[in-house]
């Protein structure tokens, strides 16, 4: 009887270590797998993220060529048939929605909706003095960028800006750098627009003479 309960004890050590190699195994599968979806996760989000990129990027280009001054300098009829193929082609780039939403705690919620309020507000007064919203923006953006800046940076958006997400940190400075790229064009079409005024008044008081 002895040797037939050690045979039997012996069995259910084996038995219990095979298990628990065997549970060992699977579990070690499973963690393997999640990290390899893991690294699967992220480089979707990433590509969804560059797509959210180029659907800003594309709307701003059409943008900018309908209110580009080569499109004052040609025929009303051909300013129209672009205006109408710069229309189609800002539509169908609307037709795609691409979000990557942000996991933020309550604090970074906080400090995006001040960081967003502090944008906000100077774009609201861009038409009452263009060129301090403009110096008011770079000091905004010279807060978020790594770089040495040009000019001042605002201290205060800068500590509201480090506690957002990461995520809506790079959010953030896009947005300065569209608004920006907006002012510069702008102020070029401005400065042209004055020179062109400037010619023609020279040239009506030459005749004039």
């Amino acid at each position: 009887q002895q040797p037939q309960q050690q045979q039997q004890s012996g069995g259910q050590l084996r038995g219990r270590f095979y298990r628990s190699t065997s549970m060992a195994d699977r579990s070690s599968r499973l963690l393997e797998n999640l990290d390899q979806l893991e690294l699967r996760v992220e480089a979707f989000r990433d590509a969804a993220s560059a797509m959210e990129q180029e659907k800003e990027i594309l709307l701003e280009m059409i943008h900018n060529i309908q209110n580009s001054q080569d499109m004052r300098h040609i025929s009303e009829g051909e300013r129209e048939e672009l205006n109408l193929t710069a229309n189609r082609l800002m539509g169908r780039t609307l037709t795609v929605e691409v979000s990557v939403e942000t996991i933020r705690n309550a604090q970074q919620q906080e400090s995006l909706l001040h960081a967003t309020k502090m944008i906000d507000e100077i774009v609201n007064k861009l038409l009452d003095d263009l060129e301090d919203a403009k110096m008011r923006l770079m000091s905004l953006y010279g807060a978020c960028t790594s770089d040495v800046p040009a000019g001042p940076i605002d201290q205060k958006f800068q500590s509201v800006v480090i506690g957002c997400a990461i995520e809506d940190q790079k959010k953030i400075k896009r947005r300065l750098e569209t608004l920006l790229r907006n002012l510069e064009n702008s102020e070029k079409s401005i400065t042209l627009l004055e020179h062109q005024k400037s010619s023609v008044r020279q040239s009506c008081n030459s005749k004039q003479d």
